[in-house]
């Protein structure tokens, strides 16, 4: 075929014109992804390849030291370091195996089954290592194998203050006690820089600071570490002795509501994690609630006082021992005979106090209740505080007014207890509880009058005297104010016949009350469960040995203790 010239020349024209149109969209194309590259996705490009070298890291802050009200170290963290590696990099020989191995305290086969984790980049052989070890480590020379810092919380006072102290985790994060509850003002706030990485991951330039760390505050706590040492010596070997299930024991300041001590058994050493158990982490003195027994039977009086309904010198008759009311019947321990109001504290009288609540309306008694801290939170600030439970009283029917008023058919914490007493010891005033240092003067609320508060203590006092239910609650040297307690426990809504909760809250000196001391010893199973026999002797040791530690001065002659036969008591003793 023989194509013309004018044919030839319009073929071309038309290849040159696809050509230069071709042309033409490839110059347009990458002028559109260079717009798209270094304009539309500029910021996502400059991040990814910044992520290739650019690093944002923290800045580690040192947790707060709590210390004591003077200053005495109870929590601190140490430098340590936790030895980790990456399973992919590592090679190390049989030799080097056996001395990490022995370094670390663990079986050659489990770190050697952790370092043969293909699939791994990071594993933790084992955390929070001593400085002494990791240089030992090191040393070693293998290569894949390193350290992380860390830091490590340390309790010099092991058990003794384990509960409210608490503890914290591998990361240094508090899970229980001050340490959890306080955990903002302990931990501070972590910071962060940028920084510039080489490819094995090495710091080679800091960028700029992003936010500046802001360290843990220290905690000085209301906590007198002496005065918590003999707490939990003396309310130990009375667990021992009595062969208890549990026991508390709380000491607090009788003007201003500090926590000076408070432990509980059984305790935990946190410094061993092997200790840790939910049944003994439990600070029992705060979570833990029972029924107070005759405890609460001061208060009972003093709201009668308070309505003007008795005087310390009202006689009631508890003869024969039984007051019925209804189906049911209310017993003393034997019968008393004709008893003033004073008495009835004194001997423990609970058919006398059940007919001074019954002269109460049921709401003013509730009232007052609450208003002494029953059934509401001390405010301590303590993680999982309990309440405890004062029923309303449109619930309450006669029998149950009658027992309420000797502890029945309610709940409270020892703390709450504690708490309560301060009324007594401050001219009706009822103060906060705090487990921090007070640097100022500490208000109350009045609740009753400082005239029917003195009365009330001036019963208490009888207490611990010839007749009372307290004779081993005297100290040489001091006046003595306090109560009993001796109560069938509660269990699954029955009382049990033979396990009993034994337990006595006081204050001294009686003249100028300087401390309250409240102890509860549960299940006693030793023989003996009365809490003047019980729970009082621990009230003594404690409360003589810390008023020698404040130098306390003596409101009465060195020989004031007297020897005699306690009057028995005892709770709940309630038949159909």
């Amino acid at each position: 075929m023989i194509v013309s010239q004018t044919a030839q020349v319009k073929l071309l024209k038309w290849r040159s014109f696809l050509l230069f149109g071709l042309l033409v969209f490839g110059l347009l194309g990458l002028a559109w992804r260079a717009l798209y590259l270094q304009v539309i996705q500029k910021d996502f490009f400059q991040q990814k390849g910044a992520s290739r070298y650019s690093r944002v890291v923290e800045i580690g802050v040192s947790r707060g030291m709590i210390t004591d009200r003077h200053g005495e170290v109870l929590a601190i963290s140490s430098p340590v370091a936790s030895v980790v590696a990456d399973p992919q990099r590592v090679e190390i020989t049989d030799e080097q195996l056996k001395k990490l191995s022995s370094l670390l305290g663990m079986d050659a086969q489990k770190v050697g089954g952790r370092l043969g984790r293909e699939n791994s980049r990071f594993v933790y052989l084992k955390r929070q290592v001593i400085p002494s070890v990791t240089e030992k480590i090191v040393d070693l020379n293998v290569p894949g194998i390193f350290l992380e810092s860390e830091s490590k919380r340390y309790y010099p006072e092991r058990d003794i203050a384990a509960h409210v102290l608490g503890f914290t985790d591998f990361k240094d994060n508090g899970q229980e006690g001050v340490e959890r509850g306080w955990e903002s003002t302990l931990a501070g706030e972590l910071g962060s820089r940028r920084v510039i990485k080489d490819n094995k991951g090495r710091i080679i330039e800091d960028v700029e600071n992003i936010r500046m760390p802001k360290q843990g505050q220290d905690i000085v706590l209301s906590l007198d570490r002496r005065i918590q040492y003999l707490a939990h010596r003396e309310l130990k070997r009375a667990f021992e002795v009595h062969q208890a299930a549990s026991g508390s024991i709380v000491v607090l300041d009788a003007q201003t509501g500090e926590v000076l001590a408070l432990t509980n058994l059984p305790a935990y050493n946190p410094n061993r994690r092997s200790t840790i158990s939910d049944e003994r982490i439990r600070n029992r003195a705060l979570v833990d609630v029972y029924e107070p027994g005759s405890t609460l039977k001061p208060f009972s009086v003093a709201i009668a006082i308070e309505t003007g309904l008795v005087s310390p010198d009202t006689v009631l008759q508890t003869a024969p021992g039984t007051f019925k009311i209804g189906r049911s019947i209310i017993r003393d321990v034997s019968d008393k005979g004709d008893l003033t109001v004073a008495e009835v504290i004194q001997t423990s009288s609970n058919v006398g106090t059940a007919k001074i609540a019954l002269s109460l309306p049921p709401q003013t008694l509730w009232e007052m209740l609450n208003r002494s801290g029953f059934g509401v939170s001390t405010g301590s600030g303590f993680p999982g505080e309990a309440n405890g439970r004062l029923r309303p009283y449109n619930t309450w029917r006669p029998i149950e007014q009658a027992t309420l008023s000797y502890g029945h058919g309610m709940s409270v914490s020892l703390m709450q207890l504690a708490r309560a007493y301060t009324l007594f010891t401050t001219g009706g005033q009822l103060m906060p509880v705090s487990l921090i240092k007070q640097d100022m003067s500490v208000m109350g609320q009045q609740v009753i009058s400082r005239e029917t508060a003195l009365a009330v203590s001036n019963m208490l006092e009888l207490v611990t005297q010839p007749g009372g239910t307290a004779p081993l609650a005297q100290i040489n040297g001091y006046r003595v104010a306090g109560k009993t307690g001796t109560a069938h426990k509660l269990i699954d809504g029955q009382y049990a016949k033979n396990i009993y909760t034994s337990s006595f809250v006081g204050y001294a000196p009686a003249s100028n009350p300087r401390l309250i001391i409240a102890v509860v010893l549960d299940e006693p199973s030793a023989g003996q469960y009365f809490g003047g026999v019980v729970a009082a002797p621990v009230f003594s040791h404690v409360m003589a040995g810390a008023l020698r530690i404040l130098n306390a001065p003596h409101d009465a002659p060195a020989n004031n203790v007297v020897l005699f036969q306690a009057e028995q008591e005892m709770d709940g003793e309630v038949g159909g």
